[in-house]
C-alpha cells in the first residue's frame, strides 16, 4: 500500500503568476484558492455608486480607490482577497511591485452577499485587522440597506458603528461623508 503523495506548496508567487492568466478572478488563502462567484445588478449598482462617489471625494490627493480587480495582500496571513473596494494612500501601494495587489490600505469595504456574508464578517475580517494600515472595515448590507463600519480605534480597538438608509456615512479614515441613499439610488429596497 503506498502513502498519499504530499501536495505540492502553491506559494503567493505560483498564485500571482496563476491568477494573471485566468479568465475569472481567484482569492487565495494560505496555498488554496477560492473561485469568486459573479455580482448581481443590485451589488454592482452600490459598489460603484460608493466607487464613484469615492473617486470624486478623493480626486487630486494622495489616496487611491480600487474597484472589485484589485486584489489585498495580507502577507501575514498568506493570503490574498478582491475586496469590492479599498482605498489606499500608502506611497508603498503605488510602487510597480504593488501593481496587481495591494498591502497597505486603510479602507476595505465588502458589499454582502447571502453566499459570503459570513465570511466576510468572521473569519475574512479577522484575516483583515492583521493588516497594520487598517483603519475601517465596512459591510453594506444590500436586503437591509445599511452599512456597517467598524472602526479601529486610538487604543487598536475596533469599534463598531452602525449607520442607517437616512443617516449619513462618515468614513473617518479618509475624511469622506455621504448620504447613505444615494449610495443606494437604483437598488429596490430588500434586492440583493
Amino acid at each position: 500500500m503506498s502513502l498519499p503523495q504530499a501536495k505540492p506548496p502553491f506559494g503567493p508567487a505560483d498564485y500571482l503568476a496563476w491568477e494573471s492568466v485566468q479568465a475569472e478572478r481567484h482569492e487565495y488563502l494560505d496555498g488554496e484558492v477560492f473561485a469568486m462567484g459573479g455580482a448581481s445588478d443590485a451589488h454592482g449598482t452600490v459598489a460603484g455608486n460608493l466607487f464613484a462617489a469615492l473617486h470624486a471625494a478623493l480626486r487630486g490627493k494622495p489616496c487611491r480607490p480600487f474597484i472589485a480587480d484589485m486584489k489585498v495582500q495580507v502577507a501575514t496571513a498568506n493570503c490574498f482577497f478582491y475586496p469590492d473596494l479599498l482605498v489606499t494612500c500608502d506611497p508603498r501601494d503605488r510602487l510597480p511591485e504593488a501593481s496587481h495587489a495591494k498591502q497597505h490600505p486603510l479602507l476595505v469595504v465588502e458589499v454582502l452577499s447571502p453566499s459570503t456574508e459570513a465570511y466576510d464578517r468572521g473569519r475574512k475580517f479577522a484575516l483583515y485587522r492583521q493588516l497594520e494600515s487598517l483603519q475601517e472595515y465596512v459591510l453594506v448590507s444590500l436586503d437591509a440597506q445599511c452599512i456597517e463600519v467598524f472602526r479601529r480605534d486610538a487604543s487598536g480597538f475596533w469599534v463598531f458603528h452602525p449607520v442607517a438608509l437616512a443617516d449619513e456615512l462618515e468614513l473617518t479614515s479618509i475624511d469622506f461623508r455621504c448620504p447613505v441613499a444615494e449610495l443606494f439610488v437604483g437598488v429596490a429596497a430588500g434586492e440583493v
